[in-house]
């Protein structure tokens, strides 16, 4: 078999699973690190049981990696794993380390989500590791999340206004990052990875009406209206401030750049917002 030379974390979520189907199809081997066996059956990699908290577990497997993706659910713990994994792989002697950013990543935002993501981009070039910085913006399959709403109300909603946001499919995310874990010439690069075009949620129902064949509506709430509906969804404290937070960076028109990475790294265009809607149409 094999050695593995590339390490995953973050394998069985929505990028993650996009990112190993794109590993397995170039019979790329890869070693991936998952908190719960039971949502690893899907993996065709050598896939290892473990805790990100845990840096001297970490540091074991992670020798003999020239490459690792950095991936964590979002939550409050997301910048202390990211960083601890960071320190990891230092010690272990990998060589370069992909992280799963978000656009605009700034220590001084006031979206948390971009701080956290920023810290964590600086420690690492701060310890002089190779990076590869890839900064999606909105992902199209968290709309995904409104599918209740749409296949039963036709109606979506959030609080955004009608700025234009260059939403992006996880499979073009994924695309980009396997290129920058197989491919070289990807060292020390920052990656804006946005969808071919800036939408407004208003645009975004009129597409779903169209290919769905059934009216849907967007409608826009206020802030306060969003985060009681989060929170009642069950969303935990922090991940409700921090989406709030997200929708506001988004209100402000801060979110509408398109950028061609997709095209000129990934090679092929970038999914439009009808090809995501076709693709998950039975859901909607």
């Amino acid at each position: 078999m094999t050695q593995a030379k590339i390490f995953l974390t973050g394998a069985t979520g929505n990028v993650g699973s996009a990112l190993v189907k794109e590993l397995t199809a170039l019979n790329i081997p890869f070693k991936a690190l998952v908190r719960d066996p039971g949502n690893a059956g899907g993996l065709q990699g050598q896939v290892i049981t473990g805790d990100m908290a845990d840096k001297a577990f970490l540091v074991a497997q992670l020798k003999g990696i020239e490459k690792a993706f950095l991936l964590t659910n979002s939550s409050e713990e997301a910048e202390y794993l990211q960083l601890n994994f960071v320190e990891a792989a230092y010690e272990a002697g990998v060589k370069h380390i992909v992280k799963l950013s978000q656009l605009k990543a700034d220590e001084h935002s006031p979206v948390r989500f971009l701080r956290y993501h920023a810290k964590v981009e600086n420690r690492i070039k701060g310890l002089g590791l190779a990076y590869t910085f890839l900064r999606p913006n909105l992902y199209m399959q968290g709309l995904l999340a409104f599918r209740e709403y749409i296949k039963n109300e036709g109606v979506f909603y959030a609080s955004a206004g009608s700025a234009p946001v260059s939403i992006v499919d996880v499979r073009d995310i994924a695309a980009v990052a396997a290129k920058a874990l197989t491919g070289k010439g990807h060292e020390n690069r920052i990656y804006d990875i946005t969808g071919d075009a800036a939408l407004t949620h208003y645009e975004m129902a009129e597409i779903f009406t169209r290919v769905l064949g059934k009216p849907v509506k967007f409608v826009d709430v206020d802030p306060g209206q969003m985060e009681a509906a989060v929170r009642a969804a069950g969303f935990p404290e922090w991940q409700v401030g921090g989406l709030i937070e997200d929708y506001a960076h988004y209100a402000r028109g801060e979110a509408a750049e398109v950028s061609e990475v997709v095209r000129t790294i990934a090679q092929r265009p970038a999914i439009s917002f009808e090809q995501f809607v076709m693709t998950y149409k039975g859901l909607f």
